[in-house]
């Protein structure tokens, strides 16, 4: 049985990709791959125009994997400065270089700490501090959120916001479909080791453009509304429909929770998968 197979991708320089599917999807055996932590039997991949077996095309590499394994008898601080020698990274103040990019991901306080003392969360972080203290080309992360409490999760995806915005390229799997919706230019779906499809938000917004819907609370909910919870209602309208159902959504002394479009990357998953199961592939 192959792991994954007939995988094309070509993800252009300054692009965020998302990498999304199932558990055993194939995920973490492409990344795997990509950076030379495992051999194909079959086909090519390159990183910069370079294959990948060569040990050139992971210069400028930040790299995290889903469980990252970390050199527990060091310090956050001595673990960046590695990473930033493996890669050549000239700085004026490589310390203060560090320190500045822990600070970052709320680890200052402990630079100095060995990081067996650590929980998953903080080792994570140090990792994803490690990846991008080097000044990465391009960031490959396998769950980057994974172990990540809320906060932290929403400080982690605003720095790699952030570096997309600055043209890093980011190629990065996740199970938070929001947060792929969210900063990615493009995604993949892959399942059962197979491509499924390559679209964009837009792409996804475009497939029902005029379809809206509008959570609201009330105790006199509108018709054709469903209850999610107890005074939280749902009710589907297209942009024609959105100004009348809005105002008598008010005029019952309801609150408008949130007005969002029908399509979502969440909707596309669960169909592109469940068209799949159907047709027995």
């Amino acid at each position: 049985m192959l792991a994954v197979k007939d995988i094309s991708l070509s993800i252009g320089e300054g692009e965020t990709f998302g990498f999304i599917g199932p558990n055993g999807a194939g995920k973490s055996t492409t990344i795997k791959i990509l950076t030379g932590v495992l051999s194909a039997t079959s086909g090519r991949a390159e990183l910069f125009g370079c294959d990948v077996s060569k040990p050139e095309a992971r210069r400028g590499l930040g790299y995290v994997p889903e469980n990252p394994s970390v050199y527990d008898f060091l310090t956050p601080l001595e673990i960046l400065k590695m990473g930033m020698h493996l890669h050549k990274t000239k700085v004026d103040d490589e310390t203060r270089h560090c320190l500045e990019w822990l600070d970052r991901f709320a680890l200052a306080h402990v630079a100095n700490k060995t990081v067996r003392t650590f929980s998953k969360g903080m080792t994570q972080r140090v990792a994803l501090a490690h990846a991008l203290a080097i000044r990465p080309r391009l960031l490959i992360l396998d769950e980057p959120l994974s172990g990540l409490d809320p906060v932290g999760r929403k400080d982690v995806v605003d720095i790699l916001d952030e570096f997309r915005r600055g043209g890093g390229t980011l190629f990065f799997s996740s199970h938070v479909l929001h947060d792929v919706e969210a900063i990615a230019d493009r995604f993949c779906l892959i399942h059962r080791g197979e491509l499924l499809t390559i679209r964009s938000p837009k792409e996804i917004l475009a497939d029902q453009a005029d379809r809206y819907v509008v959570r609201y609370r009330t105790n006199t909910p509108i018709e054709a509304s469903k209850e999610l919870r107890s005074g939280l209602y749902v009710v589907e309208t297209d942009i024609s429909g959105m100004a009348d159902l809005i105002s008598r959504v008010l005029a019952g002394g309801g609150i408008i929770q949130s007005v969002q479009p029908k399509a979502s990357l969440e909707a596309v998953f669960f169909r592109t998968i469940a068209s799949v199961q159907e047709s027995g592939e």
